[in-house]
């Protein structure tokens, strides 16, 4: 199988829970930074600021997505993600419960602002 070119491809390569729970995450994504390109980088779906920033990327896998963040955007919300399984920058979302979008909202707008007014970068 050759490896996916588009963030879509990328999702149709999942079924059921996982590929309905990436396409809210995609759907999410661009709702919130439309402003941001779409790319596949290390074989992920990532989203890149303008400025050529990436701004967070996602991967999926058998029971989960990983939702990944600079970790500086994770440490902002640390009492919020209280329950939830997280990463150094990472968090945890399985396919059988549902996105804590709002939660996911807020924390890509925080890493939009970090780094427009702070200049942070990608890990």
């Amino acid at each position: 199988m050759d490896k996916p070119q588009t963030i879509d491809e990328y999702i149709r390569g999942f079924a059921g829970q996982g590929r309905e729970l990436l396409r809210q995450l995609h759907a999410l994504a661009r709702e919130t930074v439309p402003g941001a390109s779409e790319a596949i980088k290390w074989g992920y779906p990532t989203w890149v600021h303008p400025s050529g920033t990436i701004l967070f990327a996602v991967r999926g896998h058998t029971r989960h997505a990983n939702f990944a963040f600079t970790p500086s955007t994770r440490d902002a919300f640390e009492t919020e993600l209280v329950g939830m399984e997280t990463g150094r920058h990472t968090v945890r979302i399985p396919y059988d419960r549902p996105a804590p979008t709002d939660l996911l909202r807020r924390m890509i707008t925080y890493r939009v602002r970090e780094h427009e007014e702070r200049g942070v970068l990608w890990m």
